[in-house]
């Protein structure tokens, strides 16, 4: 049995994960500046009062879980992104902060939004940069990062970070769609169609791009016949872009932020297509980067118990709190 890919892949859906449910309420947050009317503000984020800080369980899963398990991978990508990283973590930690002091004040109300908005802006442009950071290629000589403290920062990073801050304004848009209504819904409806062309402009262009410039990648997208099957995807992508902005434009309400999701699987699999069996793109694979095969096995046994109580609770939290959200009533009322 492949301990070290099964791993990936359990790495990979708790990557996933947090992506798609953190997503939306940075993405709430992205959307503020749009939303100017306070009563607006505040349903948007009792939309997610009851969620937000269980979603970043993932985000835990996910980084604990390349320390304990690649820990090769974890020792070049850290000294690698330690900004972006740090960015990041300080941007959450904003995030939260002013999630929960907003509801406590009136005089300062302002200035807790503007935190709300600049702390999910530092985490999603953060987490972009280090995508991007990944997929241009970090340099390693003898098993360590050799590169320079900011090499991390280009053009291309930068630009998929803010691919990633567009993304995120998408699926708050769809989820706003999905959780209210009136005037806030006819608004997120017009925020969701703009930010998918938008972001699939940028899918686009990565996508072009790449090959371009990555002679892997290329060949690996590219090289008859070993790549017809992974055309898929590009078909795929189309199929799901029309479906998204079809759902916005009749005015579904559950199915935009389900084919957001998929916007967000594709790209997901695209990127790991691209990128495999690197963990360190072109440097370190996911079996070189793996722990002992004994330290595998004894972690997997936790992850198959605690895996579905996460997905359990995280269930049941949602269903819990489906349906639309009161504008005259609060989570913290």
């Amino acid at each position: 049995m492949d301990y070290a890919l099964i791993w990936a892949i359990l790495i990979s859906v708790a990557v996933f994960a947090y992506v798609a449910l953190d997503g939306f309420d940075l993405g709430i947050a992205l959307l503020f500046p749009w939303f100017k009317k306070e009563e607006d503000r505040d349903v948007m984020m009792n939309t997610v009062a009851p969620v937000w800080d269980g979603n970043e369980t993932w985000l835990v899963l996910g980084g604990g879980g390349l320390l304990a398990v690649f820990p090769l991978a974890y020792s070049v990508l850290m000294p690698a992104l330690y900004m972006p990283v740090i960015a990041m973590l300080l941007g959450l930690i904003f995030r939260g902060v002013a999630f929960e002091y907003r509801f406590k004040t009136k005089r300062a109300k302002g200035v807790w939004d503007l935190s709300f908005i600049v702390g999910s802006l530092v985490a999603a442009l953060s987490q972009g940069i280090m995508l991007g950071a990944m997929l241009q290629g970090i340099e390693v000589t003898d098993r360590a990062y050799s590169g320079g403290w900011f090499d991390w920062l280009t053009p291309f990073s930068f630009f998929c970070g803010v691919a990633v801050v567009i993304g995120y304004m998408m699926l708050g848009a769809t989820w706003l769609v999905m959780k209210t209504k009136g005037d806030l819904q006819r608004q997120s409806y017009r925020a969701g169609w703009y930010s998918a062309i938008l972001l699939v402009a940028c899918i686009a262009f990565v996508s072009l791009y790449l090959p371009y410039v990555d002679s892997y990648i290329a060949e690996r997208w590219f090289t008859y016949p070993a790549s017809v099957g992974l055309w898929v995807l590009p078909v795929l992508l189309v199929v799901i872009t029309l479906g998204l902005l079809r759902s916005l434009q009749k005015r579904q309400e559950g199915r935009p932020y389900l084919w957001g999701l998929g916007l967000f699987l594709l790209s997901f699999a695209g990127f790991a297509v691209s990128i495999f069996p690197y963990l360190v793109p072109r440097s370190i694979t996911l079996w070189q980067a793996a722990a002992p095969e004994n330290s595998l096995k004894f972690l997997l046994v936790g992850a198959v118990v605690l895996l579905p109580i996460i997905f359990a609770y995280t269930g049941y939290t949602y269903w819990v709190f489906r349906g639309k959200v009161d504008p005259n009533s609060g989570y913290h009322d």
